[in-house]
């Protein structure tokens, strides 16, 4: 058995379910509670604080944790990144009063900028020669300028329209995180042969995000036009079809080029498109 700390509510905890259902492991929602097991795979559930998963899996309370970047590197504990999951994405960064003028990072000098991440910041500060006083404050760190608390503050910025609201303006893109998988340092044995598996199956899951399988009819003659256009995780397979001197092609494309390929294959003849939703892509 391996236990994994999610999240107690939020966003990150769904979406963190969600590709645990994803790589086929049946596991019940929270509701409340701090444990629950998977009923398909050796997998228990502790749910925590996001602040408090590194801690937990760096002191083994839990073998492994799906918890953003940011706090791990916040939290400066000693723990294994293993993957990046691809979702809980976003940035910390300095913002200032809308009406202020800005230059460079010598705003920040003598300045108070208020955070939920004093040892990111202070990282920063010290690497680019600024001392300034940073102010920890947990939560509603946007009001603070406002209220008199600070002069800037360093924040998680996803939209930017709760910077807008609070009448600020995001400067310095400081740092970039999303939803990692994080371990106890050294974990072998049982749990380690368990961790693998899972980690295949959350690769497998991973690696289908964005894709789509094609299928096309086209020419014989054509082939060679249509290979170099579809590239394929190593080459797409080609299969003869019934129909004399017709052929199908078989692939993998980024959602982002599909169409972009559809309308090339269509000008060199193909015929019967076919785009294919994929769920899994197991390597």
């Amino acid at each position: 058995m391996i236990r994994l700390a999610l999240q107690t509510k939020g966003r990150l905890n769904e979406e963190s379910l969600a590709i645990i259902r994803e790589a086929g492991i049946k596991v019940e929602d929270s509701k409340r509670k701090l444990l629950s097991r998977a009923s398909n795979f050796p997998l228990e559930i502790l749910y925590l604080r996001d602040d408090d998963i590194p801690h937990a899996v760096a002191a083994g309370i839990a073998d492994i944790g799906i918890v953003g970047e940011n706090e791990v590197a916040e939290k400066g504990f000693k723990v294994d990144v293993l993957q990046k999951l691809g979702f809980g994405k976003c940035r910390i960064s300095l913002a200032i009063p809308k009406g202020e003028s800005y230059q460079d990072l010598s705003y920040f000098r003598g300045k108070r900028i208020a955070t939920s991440y004093p040892n990111i910041l202070g990282e920063f500060f010290t690497s680019n020669g600024i001392n300034a006083d940073i102010e920890e404050i947990a939560g509603s760190v946007e009001i603070a300028p406002a209220v008199g608390i600070a002069d800037a503050i360093f924040d998680i910025v996803s939209s930017g329209g709760t910077l807008i609201s609070n009448g600020l303006k995001e400067v310095e893109k400081v740092f970039y995180s999303e939803a990692a998988l994080i371990a106890t340092p050294g974990l072998g044995g049982e749990k380690g042969e368990i961790l693998s598996r899972l980690l295949f199956r959350l690769g497998a899951v991973e690696r289908s995000r964005g894709k789509k399988y094609l299928m096309i009819n086209i020419p014989q003659e054509r082939i060679d036009e249509a290979v170099s256009i579809l590239p394929g995780m190593k080459s797409p397979t080609v299969l003869p079809l019934a129909q004399n001197g017709w052929c199908s092609i078989h692939t993998v494309v980024g959602e982002g080029e599909l169409w972009e390929v559809v309308g090339a294959l269509k000008a060199i003849g193909a015929e019967d498109i076919l785009v294919l939703s994929l769920e899994k892509m197991v390597l």
